[in-house]
């Protein structure tokens, strides 16, 4: 019903920044909860960051201040705008959608992309 497909990661030094899309097709943006979550090598998926459909942002206590989501519903794209990247910040970043307000656990959301490779090493 809802596709999303993530772009926007790549392989970039400590320190530097980078900036993640989400397209949404099939469905219309406004009406989610929209999430960021990324999985390292050997570890579980984690919540990363969530913008609700009413404008309001929750964000992973590790990426306060460095990270900030954002949306365009008229583009239908969701984006995750990261700076000051650090090693720990490396894994696939997934994009997914939701009905519940801010939503920060997967088992709440609906729809979820293929995820971007994003790399931090020196």
């Amino acid at each position: 019903q809802m596709q999303l497909v993530e772009s926007g990661g790549g392989l970039v030094q400590p320190g530097d920044s980078l900036t993640l899309s989400c397209a949404a097709s099939g469905r219309p943006l406004s009406p989610y909860a929209m999430g960021w979550f990324r999985q390292a090598p050997g570890k579980e998926r984690e919540f990363v960051a969530v913008s609700s459909s009413k404008g309001g942002t929750d964000y992973a206590y590790s990426v306060q201040g460095r990270f900030t989501i954002s949306r365009d519903n008229a583009k239908n794209t969701l984006y995750l705008q990261m700076v000051s990247l650090k090693h720990e910040d490396t894994g696939v970043y997934y994009c997914a959608a939701g009905g519940a307000n801010l939503p920060t656990r997967s088992y709440e959301y609906d729809y979820w992309g293929k995820g971007t490779q994003v790399t931090v090493s020196s």
